[in-house]
């Protein structure tokens, strides 16, 4: 089957067996990931075993209480650890920002015949392109800025690879995952499959009508349990408001430890006084579905004390209004008009409810909404331009919008994340590609253009400094741009990653709208002796 024919399912022997790594070494994996075996919880759930995991799990068993049984020993000759690509994101000295780019996409595409059996990769039909660095597997909401680069590289070969991959997740999961782990089943991310087939048809990959059954079968999993809620009650990703209004929130199936940051995660329940620990790991997990993993839009006060669940966020709640509408659209097209009818006034349900709930005069801003506290989230978010990017936002919100962003998140390279210093990474002082992107096409859309093409032209500087010292892209950037040029942003659980995906896929974007931009003219640095 080729990738135009994606929305057939694939042979159901490439399904994958989705049981996690906790799930399938139990106290292995508990004593793996608690004794810091590797220091990166993500490595172990990312290996390959190197017999079955009974084989593994039975002689772990039989070996752990014989002296001098080690675990480091028996996990390395028991396991093959993933490779990490980071070397091979460095360009070579002189070459222009452009061409690293479109030579990057090779680099991070992955072929599924190299899917290692019994890991927890999901295996998928056909190639797919990944972020970088320790994201060595296919993600929902970076792929859509990814796919931004890849078209104007020329790259329609991927873009149909990814479009059939996405159809094949939700065919055969019901929804798509955070990532194609099992570790990730549980949750998503930002559902843009609605903007993705858009750019799909606008670059002639295929026609946007042939993901009808798709769309719709990611919003019912959306959805599921809204039509039986009562007021003030919640199930899942729904929240019915007392006054009736249907909105959306980040959920994740489970209520453990994220399994790829599970220590971490223990750490920080642990730190959360007078809460149940499962609260704290469904509202971390949350979190990540989210794509701001991690960020004090979503806490009070600190990591602990994490809140997500309680949360209406702004952005996914966009995004849904944008699912709605493009159902109601394509419906049309199949002559399907009661259910067109149907997503329409859902559609504008949504909207008055964005508009009562999310809409802040005061701040002239949107702004999340606690629904458990019935109050506005005051903190000013990078979220806020959601609505303009898709179109839901009335030409007077928009005026707002764009002061609230120029005189409080605006910087010297670019949009803040947030308002906030908490030593996270989706928060001050560091900006990130997908953030520019919405910002600067939600601005163009409503007139902004100056505006927007400062963001745009501050992004690219932002970017192009670092590559000419550095010689490469990374995940995030401190937003302002100091004196001795741009650095990579630091922050969170992890080390500043190179690659990276969804930076290439907007800088590329960018630069191929501005032809004649200085960051055309960038070159990697000479390596040193």
């Amino acid at each position: 089957m080729s990738p135009e024919d994606a929305v057939a399912t694939p042979n159901a022997e490439r399904t994958a067996d989705t049981l996690t790594p906790a799930d399938r070494y139990q106290e292995l994996f508990e004593a793996v990931q608690l004794g810091r075996v590797f220091p990166d919880s993500k490595t172990f759930v990312d290996g390959a075993p190197r017999d079955t995991p009974e084989q593994i799990l039975d002689e772990y068993r039989h070996l752990q209480t014989k002296a001098g049984f080690s675990l480091c020993a028996f996990v390395h000759a028991h396991f093959a650890a993933p490779q990490v690509y980071a070397s091979h994101y460095v360009s070579v000295p002189g070459q222009p920002l452009c061409d690293h780019i479109d030579g990057l996409w090779d680099v991070l595409t992955r072929q599924p015949h190299r899917h290692p059996p019994d890991s927890s990769l999901l295996p998928l039909p056909y190639d797919y392109v990944v972020p970088g660095g320790r994201f060595s597997e296919l993600y929902y909401w970076d792929s859509y800025f990814t796919m931004l680069g890849l078209a104007e590289s020329g790259r329609c070969d991927l873009l149909k690879s990814m479009a059939g991959n996405f159809a094949y997740l939700i065919d055969t999961y019901g929804h798509i995952p955070n990532g194609n782990r099992t570790y990730y089943l549980s949750r998503s991310q930002p559902p843009v499959f609605a903007l993705m087939i858009e750019l799909f048809e606008k670059h002639d990959v295929c026609a946007a009508i042939r993901y009808l059954p798709q769309l719709c079968r990611e919003y019912a999993w959306w959805m599921d349990g809204a039509d039986a809620l009562q007021p003030g009650r919640a199930f899942r990703h729904a929240v019915r408001l007392d006054d009736g209004s249907l909105l959306n929130r980040y959920w994740d199936d489970r209520d453990t430890p994220r399994e790829e940051a599970y220590r971490e995660d223990i750490i920080t329940a642990r730190q959360a006084v007078g809460r149940p620990a499962t609260d704290v790991y469904r509202d971390l997990r949350a979190a990540a579905a989210s794509g701001w993993d991690f960020s004090s839009r979503w806490c009070d006060d600190g990591l602990p004390s994490i809140r997500t669940t309680s949360v209406l966020p702004v952005d996914l709640n966009s995004f849904l209004w944008k699912l709605e509408q493009q159902i109601a659209y394509l419906s049309h097209r199949a002559g399907m008009f009661d259910q067109a009818a149907l997503f329409e006034q859902r559609e504008q349900i949504r909207h008055e409810a964005i508009d009562r709930l999310l809409w802040n005069k005061q701040a002239g801003a949107y702004l999340d909404y606690d629904w458990q506290r019935k109050v506005p989230r005051k903190r000013l978010n990078a979220a806020t331009v959601t609505p303009l990017y898709v179109h839901l936002a009335s030409r007077r919100q928009a005026i707002q919008v764009s002061h609230a962003l120029h005189t409080r998140l605006f910087h010297g390279g670019g949009i803040d994340t947030t308002e906030i210093q908490s030593g996270q990474q989706w928060d001050q002082p560091n900006g990130w590609a997908p953030l520019q992107w919405l910002a600067i096409r939600g601005l163009q859309h409503y007139g902004y253009i100056d505006f927007s093409e400062d963001i745009a032209h501050r992004w690219l500087c932002t970017v192009s400094s670092l590559y000419q010292r550095e010689s490469k892209l990374v995940e995030k950037y401190v937003i302002d741009l100091l004196p001795h040029g741009a650095i990579g942003g630091g922050g969170g659980e992890y080390p500043l990653q190179d690659g990276f995906g969804w930076t290439n896929g907007v800088t590329r974007r960018l630069l191929h709208e501005r032809p004649r931009h200085a960051a055309h003219h960038a070159k990697a640095a000479a390596r040193p002796r």
